[in-house]
């Protein structure tokens, strides 16, 4: 039998703990609101491609918040007291967002049009296709700052998006169900890092020739 400590059920008695856990409840909210904001944009830039005649760039977005365990456990490790106000201060990626397009081409437009809108603010770019990780990911990472408005308040968000041709995401996909949490020995890891590297180098020359289709086709 699981023994609660008296002071908690104090606290739930007498909603003392509802308002210890608002400013969270909150921030979360904040999170939510900025993805809202963010997926519309790109929504609306999808039917803008359409509008004009241009085949839809965007073959999927998908989006997360952080769990609350998830962002302890990162501020655990970074060593840094658990707060609403150092939670988003260190951490960039609680709110996540992934645009998958067809072609690496799509990425970059995709990316300099959202960045052009006057409400986004660009705080730091990590181009992993230039310059693919040592495990062979690719990806395009930007985080931005999108300004959220709840009732009276208004708050400065922070949201990573990554933007994925459907080859690279089908990679890091497959690699991360394939190495996420997997108790193996030092060798076993080191040789299907070496196959998942080989992987990552038939997907980089997949997307080079269909994007030179694309330019014959399209």
């Amino acid at each position: 039998m699981v023994e609660v400590k008296e002071t908690l059920i104090e606290k739930i008695i007498d909603g003392e703990l509802e308002k210890d856990m608002l400013p969270l409840r909150e921030m979360f909210v904040f999170y939510e609101c900025a993805i809202k904001e963010i997926t519309t944009k790109f929504e609306v830039l999808a039917i803008d491609l359409d509008l004009r005649g241009t085949y839809n760039s965007i073959e999927g977005i998908k989006s997360r918040v952080k769990t609350l365990k998830s962002i302890f456990l990162k501020m655990k490790k970074k060593n840094i007291p658990i707060s609403v106000e150092n939670i988003q201060n260190t951490l960039n990626d609680i709110a996540g967002i992934r645009i998958i397009t067809p072609f690496v081409e799509d990425i970059y437009r995709l990316a300099s049009n959202f960045l052009n809108q006057d409400d986004i603010t660009l705080i730091k770019v990590k181009d992993y296709i230039k310059k693919p990780k040592k495990n062979g990911y690719r990806s395009f990472h930007i985080i931005v700052s999108i300004p959220i408005f709840l009732h009276d308040t208004k708050k400065n968000i922070k949201v990573e998006i990554q933007f994925r041709t459907i080859a690279m995401d089908a990679w890091a996909t497959l690699e991360h169900k394939l190495m996420y949490k997997k108790n193996l020995k030092s060798n076993e890891i080191e040789m299907i890092e070496k196959e998942l590297a080989e992987c990552a180098i038939l997907s980089s020359e997949f997307d080079k020739k269909m994007e030179v289709l694309k330019g014959k086709l399209l």
